[in-house]
């Protein structure tokens, strides 16, 4: 019998990026490969790179040239590179990292263990690169590499809104939704394998099914799932604000499976920057949107994202958007420096912001928000919450985490529990009894 391969997979940028990651992991067969968690014990490396944004390219960049060192100190006799990074610079990866053995594409990534068996009789650096087309089907393995209790489901591939500054078209082709049936196939497996809470991801799920022959929606999609017996918590990530219904405002409110959060990446506030960037919609509707989404579902937890920076931003578009932060006060916020990307009508645009003056925007609507994430979170104390625990404290054994059905999974503040036992998996209620910035803590009820 041979020696099985050991295999180590780090997967970088968005979950959405983690799923492929996860596919790859599933299609390598288990008589073969052996996964570890390990790089110093790995043969095989595989990079799952992003390429997003400037700071992604850098860290997929320092990732590789880190752990091509094990190629020298440790075991590892072949290093692959996956994902986005190769299918956006096909042309100049492989003079620019030699260490690298192969590369493979968003479209390819599923022939992992086909590709790993043609290199033992290909000599050279070899690369796979082709249209970024593919559609993932429950038939082909997946190995969830997330906790037990937790698992990402992704609803569509691609994106067909071509926002001015974004290279995601180019990456991952045009919007391809899963078929409706198959989707429903993988929930119902993942719910059997002990999933307590799935997290629906595309890069647009309100997008869900426009691009399918028969008519389906994102809200025909969670009236199905919500029937799966086991599931807990469904949560949306990834929401374009036109693309929120009235009937979708309605479920969150009155389907108990499905979490009061939602994640809708705004970008902007000011019209002006709005238009450049090639969103639709303007301030009035957003404004709009969020006064429906509040007044039908006053608990709910909004995540958004915000660009500052934005070629031709002026000092009063920035005001604007402190301004906006402060009133509507956001349960979650993520700020990004824009990213001057190759390629994108912005990378183009006159009147490119410097890099000193993003980050000092940067930093004062980051500050901004920690106050409002504050006062919410304050606001919380002496109220009881659904928390799913996730395990120990990182800094003390003595106190048990978890996560509110209002945090999502590696972007969201945490729940401390000072008080009261549960096993991991478990969804318990706490009572809130203190907060910092981002984090709560209480007690279990």
């Amino acid at each position: 019998m041979s020696v099985k391969q050991k295999v180590s997979m780090v997967s970088l940028g968005c979950p959405k990026n983690l799923v492929d990651a996860e596919v790859m992991l599933g299609c390598l067969p288990s008589e073969e490969y052996e996964i570890t968690t390990d790089e110093k014990e790995a043969d095989i490396i595989i990079v799952n790179t992003c390429s997003f944004i400037r700071e992604a390219k850098q860290e997929s960049v320092d990732t590789i040239l880190d752990l091509a060192e094990r190629k020298h100190d440790a075991r590892c006799t072949l290093l692959v590179v996956t994902g986005c990074l190769p299918q956006r610079y096909q042309e100049e990866l492989g003079a620019e990292l030699p260490e690298v053995d192969i590369f493979i594409g968003t479209g390819e990534y599923p022939r992992i263990a086909e590709i790993l068996a043609e290199k033992r009789t290909t000599p050279g650096q070899l690369r796979y690169v082709g249209d970024p087309n593919f559609v993932f089907d429950p038939d082909l393995p997946r190995l969830n590499s997330s906790p037990s209790y937790t698992a990402y489901l992704k609803i569509a591939e691609g994106c067909s809104n071509r926002c001015s500054y974004c290279v995601i078209p180019t990456l991952r082709g045009d919007l391809r939704s899963r078929p409706f049936d198959q989707v429903l196939k993988e929930a119902r497996e993942l719910v059997a394998g002990g999933v307590k809470e799935i997290n629906l991801i595309a890069q647009d799920i309100t997008a869900y099914g426009r691009d399918l022959a028969e008519s389906r929606t994102l809200e025909m999609l969670l009236a199905e799932l919500v029937k799966i017996e086991g599931l807990q918590w469904l949560r949306l990530l990834y929401a374009y604000p036109d693309g929120i219904t009235d009937e979708l405002i309605r479920m969150i409110r009155d389907e108990e499976k499905i979490c009061k959060y939602i994640d809708i990446p705004l970008q902007h506030i000011s019209d002006p920057v709005l238009k450049k960037m090639g969103r639709r919609g303007g301030e009035i509707e957003i404004r709009r949107l969020i006064g429906r989404l509040r007044s039908a579902v006053p608990d709910l937890a909004i995540r958004t994202s915000l660009i500052v920076g934005f070629p031709g931003e002026s000092d009063d578009d920035f005001q604007r958007l402190v301004q906006f932060v402060e009133e509507v006060r956001f349960d979650r916020l993520g700020v990004f420096c824009y990213s001057r990307e190759e390629g994108t009508p912005a990378a183009e645009m006159d009147d490119q912001i410097t890099e000193r003056v993003k980050r000092l925007r940067y930093k004062k609507l980051m500050k901004v928000q920690a106050r409002v994430s504050f006062k919410q979170n304050r606001r919380l104390i002496g109220t009881v919450e659904q928390v799913l625990v996730e395990g120990y404290s990182d800094e003390t054994d003595l106190l048990l985490k978890g996560r509110s059905s209002r945090q999502a999974p590696d972007i969201d503040g945490l729940v401390y529990i000072t008080a009261g036992t549960a096993n991991v998996g478990d969804i318990v209620s706490v009572r809130v009894t203190d907060s910092s910035d981002y984090d709560v803590i209480g007690e279990i009820v």
